[in-house]
């Protein structure tokens, strides 16, 4: 009986589904393009939405109930265990259920729309939503909005997909599914908007910006209704600017840019250590969760996405940070707050590098706002326990170190100054933000040209730019559009045959080879036709005696704008590409300017 009931309900799900699909694709064909795109925006709004409350209300839960356990022991036992069990059931997860693969990380968003045209796969609607909570929601130390960037992107690319939209309204319902779900997460519709525009889109028209406004709209809204204050990162106490504290603002945004860089910096070098373990499943995971345990044992605001011990800091009594700590007896004293809060900050990089890089899922979204509110404390409080000038404001200062560290890590000053004025519920500290965050950004910028999300990419040629002209030559694939049949001699064969391909094919370039398909010259038919056109030499002379070396010679592995530029160099409209030292076919310069042309036509979002 159990098992009817169980199949009449899936027949059900089943059934609502294909008329949920049958209908779609019905208003597809009455609508016309625009006002479809709207509806979709929506759709993607509210599934990423849903996303967004089960991560984030999973993840608070899992926090309170931490919390209440370790008001009973008086020390963080339990902060320490719940992190190994969340990482550890990561792995499992991936190794089990996922193909031993799992994609983190916002910046496989970027890769997708500038190498696959906006194609995400779908177990992305889902895997990031079960390992980040795992990960997370049991304490390690990193955000769930990257995952939340990526699930929504997800929703959007596989509703294009599903719906046969063109490969421009793919990468605007990818947009319109992070902005949604940064939007939902914060309840910060604008920083929904412009993190989309700034971070995932470098070429949007004006028109554009309607269905990921709307997308942003619907889901902050959805938020707003479905999740409680205390889920979301918020301030309520009224907050104002003092113009003389300006210089202290400039002070904070150059310290802020060094953070940034010092966060990223070392973050990448712990991901990169654990990278190099030849073991990566479990026992990776158990050493590096079991070091994560240590500094969260001596730091429980290490714990989870950290944005209680945020709001902590910016209340009246931020010494209740060194509640159930080895600390404890000390919290009276102002000066071992301060130096607690300033290790901690130092140590955010390393936390959220061990949780990454030992298997678990999460991004950094999260931790660069702790270390921006703990950055700005330190600096408010240091400067006010020095008492030599008027105190300055501690909760502005907290607030604002946030734009400052987000700004810095993802060279994103706009979604930093609008992020952080929307969650304070106004925009009071507008220019202290404005300040803060484009000395952080310029800062920052000086010493990483690449945010820390897109400079592994970028490295690779794999990710866009501000450049519209490179973002098109790195998205064009050199494999597909190499010419591999073309027929090929060796030095053994005669000018007979030479002369037999240039009658029976279109070839104007012979590749000769060797028997282990090196490539030992060409016969270029514009400088051999005076020979092969008299018999006598065809007779007589040998292949040897008339091959040629190309002018440039591409490897496969090439960046498109280095081919273009052997193009340009060697004035040739046909050169001959090689792969791992092998002669592997001929790619025309006209094919390529071909191919870039219709890819410009395709990724202007109009």
């Amino acid at each position: 009986m159990p098992t009817t009931k169980a199949s009449n309900f899936k027949i059900v799900i089943r059934t609502i589904f294909r008329r949920a699909e049958n209908l779609i694709f019905l208003l597809k064909d009455k609508l016309s393009e625009r006002n479809f795109i709207y509806f979709a925006s929506i759709v993607v709004a509210i599934t990423c939405s849903i996303a967004v409350i089960i991560l984030k209300s999973f993840a608070h839960n899992i926090f309170l109930w931490a919390n209440e356990i370790n008001g009973f022991l008086k020390l963080p036992y339990i902060n320490s265990l719940l992190p190994i069990i969340g990482i550890l059931l990561t792995v499992f997860v991936v190794r089990n259920f996922l193909g031993n693969s799992l994609e983190k990380g916002s910046s496989k968003v970027l890769y997708a729309v500038a190498k696959k045209g906006g194609i995400i796969p779908k177990k992305q609607m889902y895997s990031q939503l079960i390992t980040s909570s795992l990960t997370v929601g049991l304490g390690g130390s990193a955000g769930l909005e990257s995952p939340i960037v990526i699930t929504g992107a997800a929703f959007g690319s596989n509703f294009a997909q599903k719906y046969h939209l063109s490969q421009k309204d793919r990468i605007l319902l990818l947009a319109c599914g992070v902005a949604a779900g940064i939007g939902a997460a914060f309840n910060a519709p604008i920083a929904g908007v412009l993190f989309a525009i700034e971070i995932v889109l470098t070429d949007v028209s004006i028109s554009a910006f309607i269905p990921i406004i709307i997308s942003a709209a619907t889901g902050a809204l959805i938020s707003k209704v479905a999740l409680s204050a205390d889920t979301l990162l918020n301030f309520e106490q009224s907050l104002q600017f003092d113009y003389h504290n300006t210089p202290f603002y400039i002070l904070l945004g150059i310290l802020a840019g060094f953070a940034s860089i010092y966060h990223a910096r070392n973050f990448q070098k712990v991901e990169k250590f654990f990278g190099s373990f030849k073991n990566k499943g479990y026992r990776r995971a158990l050493f590096g969760a079991s070091i994560l345990a240590v500094l969260i044992f001596f730091s429980p605001t290490l714990f989870g996405e950290g944005y209680e011990s945020i709001k902590i800091l910016a209340s009246e009594n931020p010494s209740v940070l060194l509640d159930n700590t080895v600390l404890e007896k000390f919290k009276s004293s102002e000066w071992i707050l301060l130096a607690f809060v300033g290790v901690t900050m130092l140590l955010k990089a390393f936390a959220t590098g061990l949780t990454l890089g030992s298997g678990g899922n999460g991004g950094n979204f999260a931790p660069s706002l702790f270390v921006g509110s703990y950055l700005g404390f330190f600096v408010a409080k240091f400067v006010n326990l020095l008492n030599f000038t008027t105190p300055l404001p501690i909760a502005n200062f907290t607030i604002v170190g946030m734009a400052g560290i987000l700004s810095g890590l993802f060279h994103a000053p706009l979604t930093a100054i609008f992020l952080i004025g929307e969650i304070t519920g106004g925009y009071d500290l507008m220019v202290p933000l404005m300040i803060v965050s484009s000395v952080s950004y310029a800062v920052s910028k000086q010493f990483e040209k690449h945010s820390m999300d897109v400079k592994p990419l970028a490295d690779k040629g794999d990710v866009f730019t501000s450049d519209k002209d490179k973002n098109i030559l790195q998205s064009i694939d050199l494999y597909k559009l190499a010419h591999k049949k073309y027929k090929t001699l060796t030095l053994d064969n005669t000018l007979e045959s030479a002369v037999k391909v240039f009658a029976t094919t279109e070839q104007k370039i012979i590749p000769i080879v060797d028997e282990e398909k090196n490539l030992v010259g060409i016969i270029d038919f514009e400088t051999a036709k005076k020979v092969i056109f008299n018999p006598y030499n065809v007779k007589f002379m040998s292949i040897s005696e008339i091959i040629t070396q190309p002018e440039a010679i591409i490897l496969l592995e090439d960046k498109v704008e280095k081919v273009m530029k052997q193009f340009e160099t060697a004035n040739a409209s046909i050169l001959p590409v090689i792969q791992k030292g092998k002669y592997f076919g001929f790619i025309s310069k006209i094919d390529l300017l071909e191919n870039y042309r219709q890819r410009l036509k395709e990724m202007v979002i109009d």
